[in-house]
């Protein structure tokens, strides 16, 4: 099954009728996986630049203190040239729990169509329990810009300098 999600509404393009028209928003293409089911990403918010994820399990997936996993969200997604999507953790979780994304952000490049997966870290000491459709992450969709590497001899001055690892302070 594939999915657009699209809304036009006098010329912008939104991901939800909830969206501000302040912000500019882009057609993002998502593919539920045969294993999906539930809701499709939504923005909570006017003012959210993140969107949650959910899990998406046949069976609770238990981490123990320290622990890390890898949780299934049976989406896809195509994400538009020149766009990238940045998986980070959800605030409530990592206070109230200790649940973690563990490689914060974690980039989902355009040309990547396979499942999202989330590297969970349970950085409490308790065991937690991530049960199908529970909220796991929040994805933004972020512009990218490509570098072009020019070799240089010296490169200029800054006040700051190689100073660097706690250099400006605590």
């Amino acid at each position: 099954m594939s999915m657009e999600i699209t809304n036009k509404s006098d010329s912008n393009l939104s991901l939800s009728n909830k969206a501000p028209k302040a912000f500019p928003c882009l057609t993002v293409k998502v593919k539920a996986l045969e294993s999906f089911k539930g809701k499709l990403p939504e923005y909570k918010t006017e003012g959210a630049s993140g969107f949650d994820i959910r899990a998406c399990l046949t069976e609770d997936f238990n981490l123990g203190p320290g622990e890390r996993g890898l949780i299934p969200t049976g989406l896809s997604f195509e994400i538009p040239p020149g766009f990238e999507l940045q998986c980070r953790p959800r605030s409530g979780l990592a206070l109230k729990q200790g649940l973690t994304v563990l490689n914060t952000p974690g980039t989902i490049d355009s040309d990547y169509r396979g499942e999202i997966k989330v590297i969970i870290l349970n950085t409490s000491k308790e065991n937690i329990k991530i049960k199908d459709q529970d909220r796991i992450a929040q994805l933004v969709l972020s512009p990218v810009f490509r570098a072009e590497f020019v070799k240089q001899e010296e490169l200029s001055q800054s006040k700051r300098g190689g100073g660097g690892f706690g250099s400006t302070g605590i």
